[in-house]
């Protein structure tokens, strides 16, 4: 197994590249893309991520330009209102301004499931207000299966595709990808609005440890456990049986949340041949999941050179 420490958790908001290829990646921070995947030689160096805003108190925070670590986790914990919003449409158009100022001839933008957030709307928006092609890909998912799909389009033109064939490869990595996960209390996605189904598939059941999973850019229930200690290891049983149909150097991102110890125990367990990776989970989605939450996206190789 290969082993990623993701101490940093996730990205900070990425400035000016050295040299823009001809068509720059666009994304937002509910990718989670770690730190060491956008500097460097990391795989999605050069990826403009778009910081998605998160509410505490009426104060507005944005994720990578601000510290949201400890004001989030004090919130979660007091149980104090938490919200999320989208980027403005506005902040999509002056990157993609920038962008397009900097040399971009075509852009590719790439952002979590329109049925969790209105991002794409923005982005799609914004896109028609510039003169560059702009290809939105509403990925469908969230996290780092979103993340994986980003640094696979960064790749893959760097090898030499267009832009068109970038964005049909986005939308083919994300259909390949499946994220399981779970949350100590559906009450944050209660009150965010976000469990749709799994309202009435888990009712008033108190004791039920919900196990999750997103389906076709939404979040919908997937297993009623009795135990918390059995929704992690039956997480990890779905996480194994996934890996077991995936080609080598396919990825396992594990994202957490006040509860890295257990993150990293089932990390450590992932099958030979997968890479596992352990990434703090973005505060605009532990807004929703609130704490002790052990989400695992699972994607193939970014590419058949970088798996």
């Amino acid at each position: 197994m290969a082993w990623f420490d993701r101490r940093s958790g996730t990205a900070a908001v990425v400035g000016e590249a050295s040299a823009e290829p001809a068509t720059a990646v666009v994304t937002d921070s509910a990718a989670a893309l770690p730190q060491d995947w956008i500097t460097g030689s990391g795989p999605a160096v050069g990826v403009t991520i778009v910081p998605m805003p998160v509410i505490i108190g009426g104060r507005h925070y944005g994720e990578g330009a601000d510290n949201l670590l400890e004001p989030l986790s004090v919130a979660l914990v007091e149980g104090s209102e938490v919200r999320t919003s989208r980027p403005s449409p506005g902040q999509f158009q002056n990157v993609y301004r920038r962008l397009e100022r900097e040399g971009a001839q075509e852009i590719v933008s790439i952002h979590l499931s329109g049925k969790l957030s209105g991002t794409v709307e923005a982005a799609r928006w914004a896109a028609r207000t510039v003169s560059v092609p702009v290809h939105v890909v509403d990925s469908g998912t969230v996290g780092m299966a979103q993340g994986c799909a980003v640094a696979a389009v960064a790749l893959a033109l760097r090898d030499g595709a267009t832009a068109s064939e970038a964005a049909l490869r986005a939308a083919a990595y994300c259909a390949g990808t499946r994220i399981f996960f779970y949350v100590p209390s559906l009450e944050q996605l209660r009150r965010g609005g976000r469990i749709g189904a799994a309202a009435g598939f888990f009712g008033t059941l108190l004791a039920v440890k919900p196990l999750l999973t997103v389906r076709d850019g939404a979040i919908e229930p997937l297993e009623k456990v009795r135990t918390a200690a059995r929704a992690r290891q039956r997480l990890e049983e779905l996480v194994r049986d996934d890996l077991r149909q995936r080609a080598a150097g396919s990825i396992a991102a594990f994202h957490y949340f006040g509860n890295r110890a257990e993150a990293e125990a089932a990390a450590s367990r992932v099958p030979a041949g997968a890479e596992a990776l352990l990434t703090r989970m973005p505060a605009v989605l532990a807004a929703h999941t609130g704490l002790g939450v052990l989400a695992v996206a699972l994607s193939d190789p970014l590419s058949p050179d970088h798996g």
